[in-house]
């Protein structure tokens, strides 16, 4: 019996919320009738039933003909009984002759008695009723932080040892962001080994870069690898609707924390509640801001919290608070940038363990080919070869899982539903030869690596170039052709068909960029001179909205725009330079690549280099 207890509250209230809707639909049908009113319809036989209770009096009105049902009606009659059943007898005498009025009544008395009882079990119920709901919404209130009325309560999720457990060997392709962590995790292991020398520990760790590139990894390893209490929540566990509650919530969450010292406290996105503050919305008193204040004040204020350790993960660090970076906060700041060839082949590494990999992938190879993949695309790219392994019915991953995977998360998924007439296949054909060829001629340019005409997300084709190598520093000369580069579909397009499409508005776009750049930001022009010209100011509250504040006159802008239009023009020439001087090759490329739909940097210059030795390589002066 006691576990069907639970539901007696619940069902208490449902009988309660219908009665209380039936009772107001029986008053909404019944009509309120004067005294004359009603003595005039019992008169032309219009009243059905009577029933007497005291003054007042109640019954149903008798239906038209053509209609359902009964209509009720209540009016008073003040004087005795004895005269309402005397009218109710004269009215019967008097329509006996008339067939359409003649009516009889039910004539009840009810003693007043009878109607206290009635009244007073209905205010019991309703009274009962209040009472269940009042005790239901109070338990709610008192039964966890989830619960109703318990805002205030922080979000945090302790980390134990019964939880999936990650190390610092389960992390890879970041070793400076890894030693400057286990320097933390020794501390709390080996306080004294720091504390003799009066070292102090920072109170802060700032975790910075891209997303994707193992913050969180990090930070689950330094949990792992710990062996102290460790506490996880979110930048926007913290806000909410009501105001108070992420400053309550930012208490709550270091007196837990006091509690289990020495501990560790790891926020993600921090960004999400240290923004900074004053920036001209919300005003003084907003809720994040408020929060934020609270939690500068835990981290250090008056009341010190030693043996708290707090680390925060964001790819914004621009647009956190000053207050928030000061030393005695965030002591530490460590970068977590994507991985070098070394770091993604570890990367590989850790993430194939455990799949069954066929004996001609090369790690070594994929590495290579993936620059600027971060942790969590390297991660994507194996798991999606898993998945086309095991769509054929494969029961090892193979290079050209890998290989289509890299293309997949670089392009997006094939697209092989949409349907392209012979007509556009043959143009997009010339325009991406006109891409590879540049690649794999330009010296400077990045090597060609595929090319395909298959469609993969937004792309009807694509050409992919990859370094040989990670850069960190791009030349001019590298600059002009890539933007040479980018132009080789549209001169194709001109060369080929004297005719263009708007399949290069990418490209222009980009190529329009890179030109751009080079002469505002990079100083790259020699008319102009090494100058930077506008300031870009980046606003906190418009996320990734940039806003670039003009510093320079119009008749510099008039330069900066012509200056622009010659490297573009300058690139365009060259382009089409060299794909006329070798305008047989491109046909013929383009002829195989309609048959294959996709060919690689060996089977291109298999075609290139078929008359002529690969040494003679095309340059000209690049002047910008």
């Amino acid at each position: 019996m006691a576990k069907y207890a639970k539901y007696l509250l619940p069902i208490l209230l449902a009988l309660g919320v219908v009665f209380f809707f039936s009772r107001n639909h029986l008053n909404s049908t019944t009509k309120t009738l004067s005294t004359s009113d009603f003595l005039t319809k019992l008169e032309t036989g219009q009243v059905m039933t009577v029933e007497i209770q005291g003054t007042q009096v109640t019954g149903e009105l008798r239906t038209p003909v053509g209609k359902e049902g009964a209509k009720r009606y209540q009016t008073h009659w003040v004087d005795d009984q004895g005269s309402l059943i005397a009218e109710i007898k004269e009215a019967r005498e008097a329509t006996k002759g008339s067939p359409e009025t003649t009516f009889e009544f039910d004539v009840k008395q009810r003693t007043f008695s009878e109607g206290v009882v009635s009244s007073a079990l209905i205010t019991v119920v309703m009274f009962a009723l209040f009472i269940g709901f009042w005790v239901f919404i109070m338990r709610q209130a008192q039964s966890g932080g989830t619960q109703a009325m318990s805002f205030g309560r922080s979000r945090a999720k302790r980390i134990t040892d019964a939880s999936q457990r990650v190390t610092f060997e389960d992390v890879a392709g970041v070793n400076e962001a890894k030693q400057e962590l286990m320097e933390i995790v020794d501390f709390l292991k080996n306080p004294k080994k720091y504390s003799s020398l009066g070292a102090r520990i920072p109170k802060g760790v700032l975790l910075l870069g891209p997303p994707g590139s193992g913050k969180t990894l990090l930070a689950r390893a330094v949990a792992g690898e710990a062996g102290v209490p460790f506490f996880h929540i979110s930048g926007s566990d913290f806000v909410e609707m009501f105001v108070g509650v992420g400053a309550s919530r930012v208490r709550d969450l270091f007196e837990q924390a006091k509690a289990h010292k020495p501990c560790i406290i790891f926020i993600d996105e921090i960004d999400a509640v240290g923004r900074q503050r004053f920036a001209g919305f919300g005003g003084g008193h907003d809720e994040r801001e408020q929060t934020l204040n609270q939690l500068l004040v835990e981290m250090d204020g008056f009341d010190p919290n030693g043996g708290v350790i707090l680390i925060a993960a964001t790819n914004r660090p621009d647009v956190l608070d000053p207050a928030l970076l000061r030393p005695g906060r965030f002591d530490r700041r460590v970068v977590v940038d994507n991985a070098d060839v070394s770091g993604r082949r570890a990367i590989l590494e850790v993430h194939s363990k455990g799949k069954p990999i066929d004996e001609d992938v090369s790690l070594e190879v994929l590495a290579r080919r993936t620059p600027g993949f971060s942790g969590a695309d390297l991660a994507n790219m194996l798991n999606e070869a898993a998945l086309m392994a095991a769509r054929e019915d494969r029961h090892r991953i193979t290079m050209y899982d890998l290989e289509s995977a890299i293309d997949r998360v670089i392009a997006g998924p094939e697209r092989k539903s949409r349907l392209i007439s012979e007509k556009e296949k043959v143009i997009i054909a010339h325009h991406e030869v006109g891409h590879a060829l540049l690649a794999e001629l330009l010296p400077d340019a990045d090597p060609l690596h595929k090319v395909s005409i298959l469609p993969r997300g937004q792309a009807l084709g694509y050409t992919l170039s990859l370094p040989l190598e990670d850069k960190y520093l791009t030349t001019r000369t590298e600059l002009m052709d890539d933007i040479t580069v980018l132009l080789g579909g549209r001169a194709a397009e001109e060369l080929f068909f004297n005719e263009v499409t708007t399949g290069a508005q990418n490209d222009l776009s980009r190529a329009t960029a890179i030109a751009r750049a080079m002469i505002v930001e990079y100083g790259m022009s020699e008319q102009i001179g090494p100058r930077v010209l506008g300031k870009r100011n980046n606003q906190v509250f418009l996320g990734r909205d940039i806003m670039e504040d003009r510093d320079y006159s119009e008749e510099t802008a008039q330069h900066i725009d012509k200056e622009v239009q010659r490297i573009v023009d300058e690139c365009h020439s060259r382009a089409l330079s060299i794909l006329r001087k070798h305008a047989e090759e491109s046909k013929e490329i383009a002829r195989v690549l309609l048959e294959k739909e996709s060919l690689t940097s060996e089977e291109v210059q298999a075609i290139l280099y078929r008359n002529e030795h690969k040494d003679e390589i095309i340059t000209m002066p690049v002047s910008a």
